[in-house]
């Protein structure tokens, strides 16, 4: 299978570049970075584009891939509706594309969420404490908000009540920035690569879920999953678990 990566002088970018060349049943055939014509991954072959580049990128990129029918694993966060509305609406003319948006490709982060949503049923409270490095250009995370998404359908599904929460005052950003039901805490910092803390509450007890990246390496076997399970997925996916079988 050819690749083509986007953003392959990024972090994450030469990752995938490495863990790619490795791959025996891969070949790597592009990589495109900041000033490069994006019409060298057609012209190369590739079948599938990896993309790590930024939110102001990302839907010039996939209009490209998606008219050209190239599928899609995208790493890039800062998806809203909108967004994902015109995705829609480009795979409607080209169905055959597979696109793979991932909030999170890590095993272990991808664990946490659905560990996460199982245990929203059974606690009254829940929030989110996500810690990333400095240079992260957005707050929320994309897992966090993800996380938050899952608990918010798993409680409005359970009719559960609101959270308890008896603040009278607070400045602005205090209390975190919610998704649906759940406030998000959101550190930016040196020392960090990516982490995650899930804390659920209930009378007399709490439960924290919680997952640490610790190297970028971590990432590529959800990455590597991605480019050989996104064409059998025609259309829009949301989440990497989709493309594993115990969470189908």
């Amino acid at each position: 299978m050819k690749v083509a990566v986007l953003g392959a002088k990024g972090k994450m970018g030469r990752e995938c570049v490495a863990a790619i060349s490795a791959a025996k049943d891969l070949e790597l055939v592009s990589q495109i970075d900041l000033g490069d014509d994006i019409a060298n991954i057609k012209n190369a072959g590739a079948q599938v584009i990896v993309d790590f580049t930024n939110p102001d990128s990302v839907m010039k990129n996939l209009e490209f891939a998606i008219t050209n029918g190239i599928n899609a694993v995208i790493g890039t966060t800062g998806f809203n509706d909108e967004k994902l509305e015109k995705v829609k609406k480009l795979l409607s003319a080209n169905p055959k594309v597979g696109v793979l948006i991932a909030p999170n490709f890590g095993i272990g982060a991808i664990l946490m969420m659905q560990f996460a949503k199982q245990a929203a049923a059974h606690f009254d409270s829940a929030e989110i404490m996500e810690f990333h490095h400095a240079s992260k250009a957005d707050a929320p995370s994309g897992t966090a908000a993800r996380t938050a998404e899952l608990i918010s359908n798993v409680r409005k599904t359970k009719q559960k009540p609101a959270m308890p929460d008896g603040t009278k005052t607070a400045l602005p950003g205090a209390r975190g920035a919610k998704v649906g039901d759940v406030a998000i805490h959101s550190i930016r910092s040196d020392g960090y690569v990516a982490h995650q803390e899930v804390v659920f509450g209930s009378s007399g007890e709490t439960l924290t879920i919680r997952h640490d990246s610790i190297d970028r390496a971590g990432y590529m076997p959800g990455v590597l999953l991605g480019i050989r399970e996104v064409a059998k997925h025609p259309g829009l996916t949301i989440g990497l678990e989709n493309f594993m079988p115990e969470f189908k």
